[in-house]
Order: C-alpha cells, then sequence, then structure tokens
C-alpha cells in the first residue's frame, strides 16, 4: 500500500541501556518519554506478583474486571470501554474501523506523531491545519478555526490531543466543546487524553462528561503516563456504545496482557499514588520551567509531565552533547520543531541534572 510505504516509523526515546552500551558510560538519566519517576503503584506490584503462577493462562479477551473498574471510576457506561495495548492501539483501532482510502483524517500541526502513522496506514489521507505561531498565547498550539476549515465530507476522524504532545499546550473547555458542537455527526472526534490526569486547572475540560451530548466522541486516555504502567501497554478509549462496538470488531483478540489488565485495574484504587505523581510533577515543572528561563532559553507552555524548549539554535547537536553527558532528552525534529528539545519532569535532583547538564552544554 503506499501509504505505509511512504510513512515514517515511530522513533520512541533512546534506552538507558542503549546509550550506555554505546558511550561505555553507567548512571544515565532518561528524560525522553514522559515517564512517571515514581514508577507503578506498590498496589499494582503486588497485584502482578500474585498472579505470576497463571501466566500459562490466556488473559480474560474482554477485560471484565478492568472495563468495571473503569467504569465505576470514571462514571462512564461499561459497554462504551475498548481497551487497548496502550492508547496507542485504541488510536490505530480508530483510524481502522473508520478511515481508508477515500477518507481523511484532520490533525494539527505538531500534533502527537501517531496520528499520521495511523492514518496513512490504512491509506487515508492528511488534513494538516496549521498551528497557532510562535508569537500566539499558546504558541504552536492547535488552531480549532484552522481545524474546522479542513474538514469535509471525506473526513472521517479528527485527532486532538489535550494537552498536546510534544509541545504541552492545551485548549480550554467552552472552546473546545464549542468546537465538538460544530463538527458533522458523520466525523468521529476523537479527544486523546494520555496527560489527563496531571491536569490542575479547573477550566481543564473533562471530554467525558460529553459522551451523552456527542454520540461521535471517542476519549482516549493510558495508564502509561501518571498510574507509571508505561512498561505494560494498556490504555482505553470511552465512546458511545455503538463506536465501541465498532472498535471491538477490529480489535484484535488478547490485546491487553493479564499482568497489565490486573495492574492497570489496583492502579485505579490507589489514590495516594496518584496524589504523590500530581505533587511532584507540578513543583518539577516549575522547577525546570524556572531553570530553563533563568538560561535565557524560552518555554512552550505546558501541563502535561514535561516541559518543550527553544534553544534558538539546532538542537541536534545539543541533544548528541547530553547523550555524553548521560542525559537523554528527547529531540522533536521529526514534528517540524528542529530547534526545540522536549523534557520529561522527573524528580528535583533529576531536574537538577539535566538543568546543569545543559546549562554546560550550552556554555
Amino acid at each position: 500500500m503506499p501509504g505505509v510505504q511512504s510513512l515514517q516509523p515511530y522513533q520512541p526515546g533512546k534506552p538507558t541501556e542503549e546509550l550506555e552500551r554505546e558511550l561505555g558510560i553507567t548512571n544515565s538519566l532518561k528524560l525522553a518519554s514522559n515517564e512517571n519517576p515514581l514508577g507503578p503503584s506498590p498496589q499494582a506490584v503486588a497485584a502482578m506478583l500474585g498472579q505470576l503462577d497463571q501466566l500459562h493462562l490466556y488473559p480474560d479477551g474482554n477485560g471484565f474486571r478492568l472495563k468495571h473498574a473503569l467504569s465505576s471510576h470514571l462514571g462512564v457506561d461499561v459497554g462504551g470501554i475498548t481497551l487497548g495495548n496502550g492508547s496507542n492501539d485504541v488510536l490505530d483501532l480508530i483510524a481502522r474501523a473508520y478511515l481508508g482510502p477515500g477518507r481523511n483524517a484532520v490533525f494539527s500541526q505538531y500534533a502527537f506523531a501517531v496520528y499520521p502513522i495511523a492514518t496513512q496506514a490504512v491509506g487515508a489521507e492528511m488534513h494538516i491545519a496549521p498551528a497557532y505561531p510562535a508569537d500566539h498565547d499558546m504558541p504552536y498550539g492547535h488552531d480549532l478555526d484552522a481545524m474546522f476549515d479542513q474538514i469535509d465530507e471525506q473526513t472521517g476522524v479528527v485527532f486532538i490531543a489535550n494537552p498536546n504532545n510534544p509541545t504541552g499546550t492545551w485548549l480550554g473547555a467552552d472552546v473546545l466543546e464549542q468546537f465538538v458542537t460544530r463538527v458533522p455527526d458523520h466525523v468521529i472526534v476523537v479527544i486523546d487524553e494520555a496527560y489527563f490526569e496531571y491536569v490542575s486547572d479547573e477550566m481543564h475540560p473533562d471530554a467525558l462528561k460529553w459522551l451523552t451530548k456527542f454520540q461521535n466522541l471517542v476519549v482516549t486516555r493510558t495508564f502509561s503516563k501518571i498510574y507509571g504502567l508505561a512498561g505494560l501497554r494498556v490504555g482505553y478509549a470511552v465512546s458511545s456504545p455503538e463506536v465501541a462496538d465498532a472498535l471491538n470488531r477490529v480489535r484484535q483478540p488478547f490485546n491487553v496482557n493479564s499482568l497489565a489488565l490486573l495492574a492497570a485495574e489496583a492502579a485505579l484504587q490507589d489514590r495516594t499514588h496518584i496524589e504523590q505523581s500530581i505533587a511532584m510533577n507540578s513543583c518539577g515543572l516549575l522547577q525546570l520551567s524556572d531553570g530553563l528561563k533563568q538560561m535565557g532559553l524560552t518555554c512552550i507552555p505546558s501541563i502535561a509531565n514535561f516541559i518543550t524548549v527553544s534553544l534558538g539554535r539546532e538542537a541536534a547537536p545539543v541533544y548528541e552533547a547530553l547523550l555524553r553527558e548521560g542525559v537523554i532528552v528527547r529531540p522533536v525534529a521529526n514534528y517540524g520543531l528542529s530547534e526545540h528539545l522536549r523534557i520529561t519532569v522527573s524528580t528535583e535532583a533529576d531536574n537538577l541534572r539535566v538543568l546543569e547538564s545543559l546549562k554546560k552544554v550550552l556554555e
């Protein structure tokens, strides 16, 4: 298929093992993939350890217990929940169910890299809306009017990340709800809330509250970020039961493994771990933002667990120099931001190390 031949594969953050193997160093620090430095909930770990003797059995292909736990936790219809091997999986399911040759997907410039990959993989076209300029109040953020102008009769899906990766920018409740109201009913609107749990702003929307109003709305979330379960790969979509039925028709059987199902269910119950993660992130985001600004650098506003900074020069050589300091961050030239680096918020000591290393490299 031509779309597959032309797409660029997703490039994950460099693993610490790879860096240490290549450069012969130790004690490297990875702040490239927006992982939770506190790790998973102890309750999630205990749940997995208690089931290691059951690994010869297939997981529950329907995910009954996790779906019901999510339904209770979120206050949503269990029939509208679709489980995925990470939220990337459910984004791919949406593309397979609602896109294809002759169809198109709309998303913003600088939006999450999986949207174009999922779109091209099924032979659909991409309608990419220009984002706000660098001097806007929300630099590089989604321009919803520009996105709306890209919608036509062949549009199958609109992808919106809120907050957005890799920029950290966001959309308020009123403007986003107004946008969803304007979108024609034949278009699936996906609001990707992978970083939702980190956001403390009361004005930030919880798109799950709109599901009864918009039958074409799908909200995706993940256990990879604040829940610290990135290595297990478990995420989910919430939608109308009709949309969930379509997604489950293209979903692979047993797409979420048994340990991931157990860990996710347990993680939902550990509010202490979530509150600790939120508090650490709030302090760390401020620490990084202040430290970067003291170096004279410009940061894109963020409410997620990462911050993207403009170096005012090509970022690739700085990224390479940081690797030699044992610090892995994320270059985002593949998003068209060749002068920027994205840095995951971590502990106070980790944040200080990356700031000191960056200052050394820049000097």
